[in-house]
């Protein structure tokens, strides 16, 4: 049995007491007893003392074990039972405690659990009464976020401090486009609750429009706004427009001014091409019309003289003829670089590849009753095209290749060839001739009650594109070939990460407009308005210090007491070695994954950027952090935050506990665990832990960053080394 560390000082004090006893007992014995019969029994007793001495250790073995076993049953059960009570107490869903220890203890917690399921009934009846009071804030609130995810132009909401209260998601995409490492931390290390508004914007230029809208204020405007614009890294034009937040309680920072602004982002990169290119069109016209007139206004004013031979007047009146004719020719050249500029500026969206098809298929099928397959597309294809008209263009055609030649079924193919999109609508049965298809395409696209009188040349040329028919003899097929437009790289990159995006997650927190970090020190503020980076690694071993490496990092952040899932960093590192075939089963990646993947001097700065300005968090922290420290000479980098360790705040709130793993911290909490042994999994988990922690902390009057860092030192795990 494994004694108990707090019980081996009053097991030596039992041994002791023991020891005295039998001295004592001994030397009453020996006061009784005449000279001769005490060297007669010390005699007899001195080659027996081993015995003696086992007798008094058996007798001190049995004075543990009892001990040992009075203290579980009187000391830790009641004292884990309260740990218990304690997170019953703060549990947000229904939980109970299972009944251990002594029949009065497990008739006491049966009625701890019985109070508990009172508890929860009430609070449910609560939950649902305000529920149902609360409908139509919900409404408002549901209202505003389907508003702010479907906006096209990119929203921030920031303090007076430049920290972010809230964004939406084209804001999010926008910053993507900002960030150096787009595809590690997905421009998180940028954007996101409690962040710095000034990680992308010079600080001059927003104190500048601050200050531009507090004059306007001053002098009575009612909607006073700013503007500036800034180029990005990647040399990108983004307009933005500031307009203020304005205070209206007297418990705000300046009762009836400003607490925070609006930032409105415009990428303006290509509307300035377009101006520019435009500009230089005219600037070239008029400058090049000015000498033409020049050399014409010249020849004009020779040919009126009277007395001007032939040759003379038959040379000056070329020259008149070359110039007009060379301005004519500049101007058609205009007018055609116009005209093509007005028909490619309708505004095209971004479409994947796969959702055009299938929109085609269906829009085919129901106007041509025929059926329609679908050749496979090459994946993640997007198109920057007006699918309604598209698609109407399409339809058009089926139509007529259905009503006029009887074909029994079409195919739609599209791929990518050489930076264009080639969209066919292929038939097989009879062919159709040149002059068909210039009629077809030059008529007004009419079919069945529906019609438009856009023809689908006006469709092509909308596009900036090209359309015409080939046949396929060997495969006795034709086909109508679009050449369209693909989405640029960035365009992909956005359109795509707005696809994948689950729901509407939650990009804001009001409650920042009351924080001020500048008011007190780090140490001295509260755990709750803290922000938080939750991180945790997964590694190729145990030992950091001979060689072991991270294959893979994940985090997420805490902000105001509460886990924002939408800002995560996510990523796998290649190790640039083997990963052990005994570790794989653990965290279940493999060198087949992490092959091609960034090394951990790539992906460390990413990271580092994601958790500047907040505590690093993590569960057995001295693991992970050693393997940081262990990269600062490679990297650079050197993690200089503070550090707040789970396992260690476990161990304060819970001592009583046998185990202060993840797994069983989660099960005290009633946590659902997920993705365990991987990085954002474990990251997760160990946000949701430490919310659970910092109540208890809280009760334990542990309420600053300060207090649990020094708390936590105490504990015996705060010894651990790697």
């Amino acid at each position: 049995m494994k004694i108990e560390h707090r019980l081996l000082l009053p097991i030596a004090a039992a041994g002791l007491a023991l020891a005295l006893w039998i001295g004592l007992t001994l030397v009453l014995v020996g006061a009784t007893l005449e000279n001769v019969e005490r060297q007669t029994v010390a005699g007899l007793l001195a080659p027996r003392l081993a015995l003696l001495v086992l007798s008094w250790a058996l007798a001190l073995a049995l004075v543990a074990v009892v001990l040992q076993i009075l203290f579980k049953r009187y000391r830790v059960a009641p004292a884990r039972l309260l740990e218990q009570t304690r997170v019953l107490l703060r549990a947000q869903l229904p939980q109970q405690i299972a009944p251990t220890g002594t029949p009065e203890l497990r008739l006491l917690a049966q009625s701890i659990n019985e109070l508990a399921v009172q508890r929860d009934a009430l609070r449910a009846n609560m939950t649902q009464r305000i529920a149902e009071a609360n409908v139509d804030v919900q409404q408002e609130k549901n209202r505003l976020a389907a508003l702010m995810a479907e906006l096209t132009q990119s929203v921030v909401v920031c303090n007076l401090e430049g920290r972010i209260l809230l964004y939406n998601s084209r804001a999010r995409l926008q910053f993507r486009a900002l960030s150096n490492t787009p595809a590690l931390a997905d421009g998180a290390e940028l954007i996101g609750i409690g962040r710095s508004i000034y990680a992308v914007f010079e600080r001059q230029l927003v104190a500048h429009a601050l200050e531009v809208i507090e004059l306007r204020l001053a002098r009575g405007a009612a909607s006073p706004s700013a503007q500036f614009v800034t180029t990005t890294r990647t040399g990108q034009l983004l307009r933005v427009q500031m307009a203020p937040v304005r205070a209206v309680d007297t418990s705000a920072p300046q009762p009836g001014g400003i607490n925070g602004f609006v930032l409105m982002l415009d990428n303006v990169t290509r509307a300035y091409e377009e101006e520019t290119l435009r500009d230089q069109l005219l600037h070239g016209l008029t400058e090049r019309s000015r000498s033409s007139l020049a050399n014409m206004q010249a020849a004009v004013d020779m040919l009126a003289y009277p007395d001007l031979d032939a040759p003379l007047r038959e040379r000056f009146l070329g020259v008149v003829r070359d110039e007009v004719s060379a301005m004519s020719q500049r101007i058609v050249e205009l007018a055609q670089r116009t005209t093509q500029d007005l028909k490619t500026r309708w505004p095209l969206e971004e479409i994947l590849g796969t959702d055009l098809l299938a929109a085609a298929q269906r829009r085919i099928q129901a106007h041509c009753q025929r059926p329609v397959t679908l050749a496979e597309p090459c994946a993640e294809l997007w198109l920057r095209v007006d699918s309604f008209s598209l698609l109407q263009a399409l339809a058009y055609l089926g139509h007529r290749l259905v009503e006029e030649f009887e074909v029994k079924y079409l195919q739609l193919r599209l791929r990518a060839v050489q930076g264009r999109a080639q969209l066919d609508l292929i038939w097989s049965g009879h062919t159709v001739s040149s002059e068909t298809v210039m009629t077809w395409e030059m008529a007004s696209m009419q079919f069945g009650s529906e019609g438009t009188p856009l023809t689908v040349r006006d469709v092509v040329e909308r596009h900036g594109g090209e359309m015409w028919f080939e046949r396929e003899r060997v495969r006795h097929e034709a086909f109508f070939r679009f050449l369209l437009p693909l989405a640029n790289a960035q365009e992909q990159i956005e359109a795509g990460q707005a696809t994948h995006d689950q729901g509407r997650p939650e990009f804001y927190d009001f409650d920042l407009f009351q924080a001020s970090d500048e008011s007190r020190a780090l140490d001295e503020r509260p755990l709750s308005s803290l922000t938080l980076t939750v991180f945790d690694t997964e590694t190729t071993g145990l030992n950091p210090s001979l060689g072991d490496e991270i294959i893979q990092i994940g985090a997420v952040r805490i902000v105001n007491g509460k886990l924002r899932k939408g800002e995560c960093f996510d990523q796998l590192v290649n190790p640039a070695r083997l990963i052990p075939e005994a570790t794989i089963p653990i965290h279940g990646i493999t060198q087949d994954m992490v092959q091609g993947q960034l090394a951990i001097g790539a992906v460390l700065p990413a990271f580092y950027a994601f958790a500047q300005d907040t505590v690093l968090v993590a569960h057995n922290a001295a693991f992970d952090m050693k393997f940081l420290q262990l990269k600062e000479a490679s990297t650079g980098l050197v993690f200089r935050q503070p550090v707040l360790d789970t396992l260690l705040l476990s161990a304060l709130v819970h001592p009583q506990q046998e185990s202060h793993r993840l797994e069983a911290i989660a099960e005290r909490f009633n946590i659902a665990v997920r993705a365990r042994h991987t990085a954002l999994g474990d990251a997760m988990v160990t946000a949701e832990v430490l919310l659970r922690l910092l109540p208890l902390l809280a009760e334990m009057g542990i309420h600053t960053l300060g207090e649990a860092r020094f708390a936590s030192q105490k504990t015996y795990y705060a010894r651990l080394k790697y």
